[in-house]
């Protein structure tokens, strides 16, 4: 694999968080805020480490990546459209509508892409791990990549998958979370403080790596590190900032699960470094199938 392009994958992050703001703010509900603290990390993952083919979602050679905070899946149909899984105009104009595959959370039956139903928070990481032991046990080099939110991490089914992952010693499994400090009911200090996080996941023998997760040299610095780990898991540890990207919105809990309204789309679509413009998305010449099916 080459070295990547920085500026590349930096502009690709803008143009998901874009599209993130224009699907939300069109469906009229949604999760932007966790969506675009996520989102830099994700990009390098998806347009840079990532073993993928997207005209063969089932392809066995794959990378799994599930997303155990389901609940940020305008990120997730953002990052598959323009890895080309799916029609862009499409999740632009049909998240959580009837019948479109772009449902509230990510299902696995609907949306090519997406490996597991998720976002029954504290469950995609025992999916993760054990998709992870079936990988080693059957000697294939899949990798297996589970994105969290650091409220998540209050759970107690991700300790019990952070003890069985290190038991295993699985060096193919890497987990990362989102340590942006909100969630929906406040700051995670306040709700139920989840540090010393870092030094949590050493003690269950992860090797851990911290990063600014909206420095995108270090999220690949960090994704080509954690594929060296050998003999234990990885956990990155990404510091994020709630809504990144837009500042009326950073740092913010209301947009955990909030959009931005239609009168605010242009100057925020304009603040991420585009024509406002691209703001007004045609309605979708097609429709949503009858049957939920791929």
């Amino acid at each position: 694999m080459g070295r990547p392009d920085i500026n590349a994958l930096k502009k690709k992050a803008a143009e998901i968080r874009r599209d993130v703001l224009i699907a939300t703010t069109t469906a009229g509900s949604g999760h932007p805020g966790g969506s675009m603290s996520t989102c830099d990390y994700a990009t390098a993952l998806y347009f840079y480490k990532l073993r993928h083919d997207p005209t063969n979602p089932r392809w066995d050679k794959r990378d799994y990546v599930f997303f155990s905070h389901g609940h940020i899946n305008p990120l997730i149909y953002a990052l598959l459209a323009h890895a080309g899984y799916v029609n862009r105009e499409e999740y632009l104009t049909t998240l959580r509508k009837f019948r479109s595959k772009f449902q509230g959370h990510p299902s696995a039956h609907h949306c090519p892409g997406i490996e597991v139903c998720s976002g029954s928070l504290g469950q995609g990481f025992g999916v993760a791990c054990g998709v992870a032991i079936a990988m080693k046990r059957q000697k294939k080099p899949n990798r297996v990549f589970v994105m969290m939110g650091d409220g998540e991490q209050q759970e107690g089914s991700i300790w019990e998958a952070a003890m069985c992952a290190a038991h295993y010693k699985l060096d193919n499994l890497v987990a990362m979370v989102d340590l942006n400090g909100l969630q929906i009911d406040g700051k995670t200090q306040d709700v139920l403080n989840i540090e010393p996080l870092a030094d949590k996941y050493r003690a269950f023998n992860f090797h851990v790596i911290e990063i600014d997760g909206h420095d995108m040299q270090s999220c690949v610095n960090a994704l080509d590190t954690a594929e060296m780990v050998k003999g234990k898991p990885t956990m990155v540890i990404a510091k994020t900032v709630m809504g990144k990207g837009v500042k009326w919105m950073e740092n913010d809990e209301k947009w955990h699960g909030t959009p931005i309204s239609k009168e605010k789309l242009g100057p925020s679509v304009e603040e991420l470094g585009f024509d406002k413009s691209h703001a007004n998305v045609e309605v979708y010449k097609g429709h949503a199938t009858d049957k939920l099916t791929v």
